[in-house]
Order: structure tokens, then sequence, then C-alpha cells
């Protein structure tokens, strides 16, 4: 018998995704002032075609314009990629700080909104062991 159900998976995931977006948005910041530095980014488009690619389910599309689907059972992580395409300072260091800081907002948003929704999926089972009260 499965005690969590499957979105205690996917949010599980979701953390894990955005705790690695802030451990890279974070390097990215702290290397600002740092000669040659290049910024980096997670990559989950690759990832989520790589797992989309794999399925062994395949879904039956009534227009061309709809999305393909799997079943997800396959996992990977997702990539870290260098930037090494601009230079914004004379020291070669290409860390944009205003967006840096604003992908570190948006994340923390990110990982507050799932956190929130964590809680409540354990207060559901709270209430339930408690029989109600």
């Amino acid at each position: 018998m499965k005690l969590f159900s499957q979105s205690f998976q996917s949010l599980e995931q979701g953390l894990s995704a955005a705790t690695l977006k802030q451990r890279v948005h974070s390097s990215n910041i702290a290397n600002v002032d740092t000669a040659n530095y290049k910024s980096k980014h997670v990559d989950f488009q690759s990832t989520l075609n790589g797992v989309l690619k794999d399925s062994a389910i395949s879904s039956y599309k009534t227009d061309p314009r709809h999305l393909s689907f799997g079943n997800g059972s396959s996992s990977s992580n997702p990539a870290i990629k260098v930037n090494e395409s601009s230079q914004y300072n004379a020291n070669g260091n290409n860390v944009d700080m205003d967006l840096e800081m604003s992908e570190l907002a948006k994340n923390q948003l990110w990982y507050n909104a799932m956190t929130d929704r964590m809680n409540g999926k354990f207060n559901s089972l709270r209430t339930v062991i408690s029989g109600g009260r």
C-alpha cells in the first residue's frame, strides 16, 4: 500500500529542482566580480524532451497542434549549462546581476508555492489520522 500519492513525488522533484536552481543562481551572484567567470543556468527543457522521447506510452493526437505526452516513468537530472555566448564586463565575466536577482526571486516564489502545497497535503493527512478533529 502506498502511503503517499504521486503528487508527493512530483512536489519532491519540484523542490529538488528549485533547490538546484537556487544553488546555480547563488553561485553566479557570488562570482559576479570573478575574472573570466561564465554564468551557468539549469536546463530543464532538454531533460523534459528526453523523458518524453523515452516514454513507453504515446498519445493519440486529434490535431497536430496538440502536445504529445508519455507516462513520465523515466527520470533524469536537469543539466547545468555554462553560458559562453556573451561578455558583460571587461574582465571576461558575463554575470548579469539584474537577471540573476530576478531569477532568484522568481525561483523563491516557486519554491514557496510548492512548500505551501506540500504543507497542505500533510495537513490533510494529519486531519485524516486524527479523525477529523
